[in-house]
């Protein structure tokens, strides 16, 4: 789970590394013939309003250079509101079997996505043949999207949540914005000093409704060194020490000196239109978060710094990390798959075009230097070459990136029914931000119970 990643891409001289024609069906083709035009549609485009238009234009730019590149294939743009997977819609989408033949899904969407008997396993087709980087892709972003041993997305997109600092309000409390917080205790002493500012402003601010917050508990629950599942899936692993230090710190935040603010049971937009404010001094986020404050609640990418997450009384023990890729909608002919292929490619997975193409993003006016997507697998050639051509065509000052680059921590995924889970723990965090005599030892058990049953359903 993540907050919507606004792709932002140009357009391109003809592919010459798709290593596919799509022209030529192999002999599994449904399509029995080689030449026959396919039509496919494709979800999460930009929207309108991502940065005045110009993301959307690109994205349409490159549909077109595509399309000639591939004159049999036609490829229509689905838009599917600011978040390309909002749970209830996505779960409805695929419930109705209306989605997109290739669409959007987070890492943690295979099992309801299998279970609704919705994608086509792609195994066969997505190779170094057909995605030339394949192999250079991290092996912890495929894994999401297998079951025994088959494929069903292309994964294009990966994060690892740090913390966000909003560099303004920092300097105003005293605080040194080259310098974010790397520990909780350091967090809620900062947070103390910017709530001290006044006129609204929450020093540190939080989810806790509408999956957000179990999402976030479990992102600082890793930080200590705890987990939500135990290891071999079957129970609840969070009530316990870590479990009630993230909790008791929250609470402590809100009722001893409410350096979290008065406006709690935030979702997703409500967090970020307050920071777009200049009203929210930090938060707990991926670096898609600076560019939907910027892009959706007008905010600007020069207020906002970034470092690691924080840990217990020292670095962070790990951090949360989850991304996106296309699943391929069951049903679709060979020949559709293979464009579908060929467009992720094409779009998503080759440094230099796509949403990788640095340079034309430079020209036309968009952000380039966000540390996003986390995809290469570190120390490979294509890592360094999409690190030089970000790095030379940067528009964003990339020193405010530099303590979350330079200091990386243990990436730990989303847990197995990710949403059910961030749902029960949802109850557990807006307690502690709204009830002064929260009893965290029976919020944790209460929910502890909750997830077994979920997990025990699930056999």
């Amino acid at each position: 789970m993540s907050t919507r990643y606004y792709r932002t891409v140009g357009a391109l001289a003809l592919v010459t590394t798709v290593g596919l024609s799509l022209a030529a069906c192999s002999k599994d083709d449904k399509s029995g013939d080689a030449n026959a035009k396919v039509t496919i549609t494709v979800d999460c485009p930009p929207l309108k309003t991502d940065n005045g238009g110009k993301s959307l234009e690109h994205w349409n730019a490159d549909i077109a250079a595509f399309q000639k590149a591939h004159p049999n294939v036609t490829l229509k743009s689905v838009s599917v509101g600011s978040q390309c997977d909002n749970p209830p819609d996505f779960t409805a989408r695929l419930q109705g079997g209306t989605q997109a033949d290739v669409f959007y899904g987070y890492m943690t969407d295979l099992g309801q996505v299998l279970d609704a008997g919705q994608a086509e396993d792609i195994t066969s087709y997505v190779n170094a043949s057909t995605v030339p980087y394949w192999d250079n892709l991290m092996s912890n972003i495929k894994a999401p999207y297998m079951d025994s041993g088959k494929l069903y997305a292309i994964p294009y997109d990966a994060y690892s949540m740090g913390i966000v600092v909003n560099k303004n309000l920092f300097k105003q409390a005293g605080l040194d914005p080259t310098k974010p917080p790397t520990t909780w205790q350091d967090v809620a002493a900062d947070a103390k000093k910017i709530s001290a500012l006044g006129n609204g402003i929450a020093g540190y601010s939080e989810y806790s409704a509408g999956n957000t917050g179990g999402w976030h508990f479990t992102a600082e629950l890793y930080s200590r060194g705890g987990q939500v599942v135990s290891n071999d899936g079957k129970s609840a692993s969070f009530n316990n020490d870590m479990g009630q230090a993230v909790l008791k710190n929250l609470h402590d935040m809100r009722f001893s000196d409410n350096s979290v603010g008065e406006k709690q049971l935030q979702q997703w937009p409500d967090l970020l239109t307050n920071a777009a404010a200049g009203k929210v001094g930090m938060y707990i986020g991926a670096p898609d978060s600076i560019t939907a404050i910027v892009n959706t609640f007008k905010g600007k990418f020069s207020d906002w710094a970034m470092g690691p997450m924080p840990g217990d009384s020292g670095p962070a023990k790990a951090t949360l990390g989850g991304g996106a890729g296309y699943f391929f909608k069951k049903g679709l002919s060979a020949a559709q798959i293979k464009a579908g292929v060929a467009w992720v490619n094409y779009e998503k997975l080759t440094p230099g075009q796509g949403q990788l193409d640095y340079a034309s993003m430079k020209a036309n006016g968009l952000p380039v230097g966000l540390p996003q997507p986390q995809i290469w697998t570190p120390g490979s050639d294509v890592q360094k070459k999409d690190d030089d051509l970000k790095k030379a065509n940067s528009n964003l000052d990339l020193a405010d990136y530099g303590q979350f680059v330079n200091n990386p921590i243990t990436i730990r995924a989303e847990p197995a029914q990710a949403q059910a889970i961030y749902a029960v723990l949802d109850s557990c965090m807006s307690a502690v931000l709204t009830q002064k005599d929260a009893n965290i030892a029976d919020l944790l058990k209460g929910a502890e119970s909750k997830v077994n049953t979920l997990l025990n359903e699930k056999k």
